[in-house]
């Protein structure tokens, strides 16, 4: 990475499945970030709990002796549904105010393989970002090509024209945790000029006018 700029990164939020049943290769790969992250000293933010890759990724952070923040709806915390969290936890009332959490107390997001949840995360930070509401990198971990049909729709999406060239280079991708967290710290922000406009400070009464041949 020499002649790079590198951000710095002292936490990392990543999103994954919570389903116990996985392939050994995923469960792996999630102790294998969960290593790195101790290694590089970035400490972790993530959903809570202790099932699935969550638990895996959480566990490995941990003992690396890096914080852990777990942010989780009450909801999931009524009858012990997803199990202790690994680390300090924060309870919220939704799922939005949980990822708007995610999002303000994180420098960086990492996505494993999941499921409906851990894609609507994902789309979600990198609609933000698009949107200018926040600059932070995002990736995804490809472990065994898992989301190579995610990827090929997103070009997809491009070559139609609904997604820019521009936006496209949100979405960071690589198939080893080592790659992935260089690529996020070498991570530069291209804002495009017209969302760039946007104004999103709570005092904002109403946002600046734009083009509206511009494909959100």
């Amino acid at each position: 990475m020499e002649g790079v700029s590198v951000r710095k990164i002292k936490k990392i939020c990543v999103f994954c499945g919570a389903n116990s049943r996985k392939d050994v290769a995923f469960v792996n790969a999630a102790f294998h970030l969960g290593e790195v992250l101790g290694k590089r000293k970035i400490d972790l933010v993530y959903g809570g709990g202790k099932l699935g890759l969550m638990g895996c990724v959480s566990t490995a952070v941990a003992q690396h002796e890096r914080q852990v923040l777990g942010i989780i709806p009450s909801a999931f915390t009524i009858n012990n549904l997803v199990g202790e969290t690994c680390g300090k936890e924060i309870k919220v009332a939704t799922m939005q105010e949980r990822l708007v959490m995610m999002m303000e107390l994180s420098d960086a997001f990492i996505a494993l393989p999941g499921g409906f949840g851990t894609l609507e995360e994902l789309f979600q930070m990198i609609s933000w970002a698009q949107l200018n509401i926040h600059n932070k990198p995002i990736g995804v971990l490809n472990i065994n090509g898992f989301f190579n049909g995610l990827l090929s729709f997103v070009d997809h999406a491009v070559k139609q024209e609904f997604i820019t060239p521009r936006a496209r280079k949100i979405l960071i991708s690589a198939t080893t945790a080592d790659e992935l967290v260089d690529k996020l710290q070498a991570f530069r922000f291209e804002p495009d000029p017209a969302l760039s406009k946007l104004k999103w400070s709570p005092s904002s009464s109403q946002k600046e006018k734009l083009d509206l041949t511009l494909r959100l």
